[in-house]
């Protein structure tokens, strides 16, 4: 069947490893993606970190004074490890090879409609690769899963009138997250990648990746529980 779009979509780690791994939605992720490549989608998935990561910057902290660097090494070598395992469930419909330069995806054939991607290098969290990759094949979405429903003007955990934001530029997304990246910092979306996306005119769709409804709405282009940024 002739590939009708790509879809670049980064799977934070806070869904594929919440505490433990979380299998159930691994298996829900698993049967939605192979069900959306049958209709004929291209998808293109970046693994992020999540506690894996969080847990081997700390237990390193403790022993040893550590770098940005250090700090951010650490963070990418989880991403890999999250990416293998997205790419061993997807065995028989994945791409071999889990991809960490975003110019790799230049080099492999539009036969092949599930790619696996993970962290590259220090200086950006995987929000800036799935940008990356979006823009080396020309795709004018991002679609970025987490374990929360919106972005909120603050913290829900930690604000109780944080509000929920359901369409937002990135002017304006821009001036509720920091300036500058940080190894380990808990931003939506991290703000070198916002930047970028900003400067290539890309829309990213943050959606709770438990809701499965609601990215099978947005891929539909129906209105959806989550948030747009765009231009």
């Amino acid at each position: 069947m002739k590939t009708s779009e790509t879809i670049v979509m980064s799977v934070g780690g806070s869904l594929i490893v919440p505490d433990l791994i979380d299998t159930d939605f691994l298996s829900q992720l698993r049967q939605f993606i192979i069900s959306q490549t049958a209709l004929g989608r291209r998808f293109i998935i970046i693994a992020g970190g999540g506690k894996t990561a969080r847990r081997y910057q700390a237990a390193a902290a403790k022993v040893s004074t550590l770098t940005a660097e250090d700090i951010d090494w650490l963070g990418l070598h989880a991403t890999r490890l999250n990416g293998h395992l997205l790419r061993t469930i997807f065995h028989d419909n994945a791409h071999p090879v889990i991809i960490t330069n975003p110019d790799e995806v230049l080099d492999l054939p539009e036969s092949a409609n599930l790619i696996i991607a993970a962290g590259y290098r220090p200086g950006a969290s995987t929000d800036l690769r799935a940008v990356q990759i979006a823009d080396r094949v020309k795709a004018h979405k991002v679609i970025n899963l987490s374990n929360t429903d919106y972005v909120y003007t603050d913290n829900p955990k930690t604000n109780p009138h944080a509000q929920k934001i359901e369409d937002i530029t990135w002017s304006e997304f821009r001036k509720l997250i920091p300036e500058k990246w940080d190894p380990g910092l808990s931003s939506p979306f991290d703000p070198v990648a916002a930047k970028e996306a900003e400067r290539i005119g890309l829309e990213v769709a943050a959606i709770n990746g438990t809701r499965l409804s609601a990215l099978n709405d947005y891929l539909n282009n129906q209105s959806f529980i989550g948030t747009r940024i765009h231009s």
